[in-house]
């Protein structure tokens, strides 16, 4: 199996590093700071087991996955052999902008250099490398080993074969690549959520809908269906005649309501007061980190039941 190299080890990284080693690689992990990646190791550690419980380490031990990570304390040796190279530093241009020209120097020359940023469009930090066509975004779905979904977006000067061999690897890895035919500020996910959360930000502050009200709206209705259908394969199983009959019957109540959509809330003003107090109240400050490790632990049991349901029912 081809090495992968994890540069950065805060959240995205640590997610990186567990979904590549149980598919089957050697992980090497360096930090700008050294305490940084010795850390996330044991965070790993501590992950593993859970993911062990609801049978998402493809047959393997934790031990056996815990193995293939290994700690450099030199970005070199980090890099060394790898085949397919992660970078997850801080979301900052400049800190990118230097960590893709020493890993271009560094890396072997038919390496993938890949970056996590959620926000930064590739072209605004690779084009000064010396071997930009081999620099791409591979964008996750916090946390990536347990949301397979990840967007591919290349750089103008992105080659082809970069875009396949990434495309390839990640399908490899268990991943589903989302592959952007050119870059665009949000990439999809972001511009997709973002139009959610406009929509939900001017609902709460309009006073049509509480806070809960919005939550409940998307947890135990429309996400129940998204949970294993898109948007378009929604709407085509929605009408007796597939996609073309559910936009002839509905289109006008999108085109009536779109107008009204086109006018923002500022997610900072008054209605935060409204959001956040909602949510202090429903959980407490205190209460934010047990939550996540909860909401970790019902993704894992989603990941197995969708995998128990695609080997019955079919993807």
């Amino acid at each position: 199996m081809p090495k992968v190299a994890i540069v950065g080890s805060g959240f995205i990284g640590r997610g990186w590093a567990i979904s590549f080693a149980r598919a089957g690689h050697e992980v090497r992990m360096w930090d700008q700071t050294p305490a940084a990646a010795d850390g996330a190791r044991a965070y790993i550690a501590g992950v593993l087991a859970d993911l062990s419980a609801n049978d998402l380490l493809r047959g393997q031990t934790p031990d056996a996955v815990l193995a293939r990570l290994v700690v450099c304390a030199d970005l070199g040796e980090a890099l060394a052999d790898a085949a397919y190279v992660q970078e997850s530093a801080p979301e900052k241009r400049d800190v990118k902008r230097d960590l893709f020209a020493r890993m271009d120097a560094l890396a072997s020359a038919d390496a993938v250099i890949a970056s996590s940023t959620s926000a930064l469009l590739p072209s605004t930090f690779t084009d000064h490398v010396a071997g930009r066509q081999r620099c791409i975004v591979v964008h996750p779905i916090n946390p990536p080993y347990l949301v397979p979904a990840a967007e591919v977006v290349p750089a103008p000067w992105t080659s082809a074969e970069t875009v396949e061999k990434t495309r390839a690897f990640l399908i490899s890895a268990g991943h589903a690549p989302l592959v952007m035919k050119r870059e665009l500020d949000g990439f999809i996910m972001n511009r997709m959520q973002g139009a959610l959360l406009e929509e939900a930000f001017r609902l709460v502050a309009d006073g049509y809908a509480t806070v809960e009200d919005v939550d409940t709206g998307i947890r135990d209705g429309l996400a129940l269906r998204w949970s294993f259908m898109g948007p378009f394969e929604t709407i085509d199983l929605n009408a007796p005649g597939g996609v073309r009959d559910y936009a002839e019957r509905y289109e006008g109540i999108y085109s009536n309501i779109f107008p009204q959509m086109l006018r923002r809330v500022d997610w900072s003003g008054e209605v935060m007061d409204t959001i956040e107090a909602d949510r202090r109240k429903r959980l407490p400050a205190e209460g934010l980190v047990d939550r996540q490790v909860w909401r970790d632990r019902r993704l894992m049991a989603l990941a197995a039941h969708k995998r128990k349901s695609d080997e019955e029912f079919g993807k």
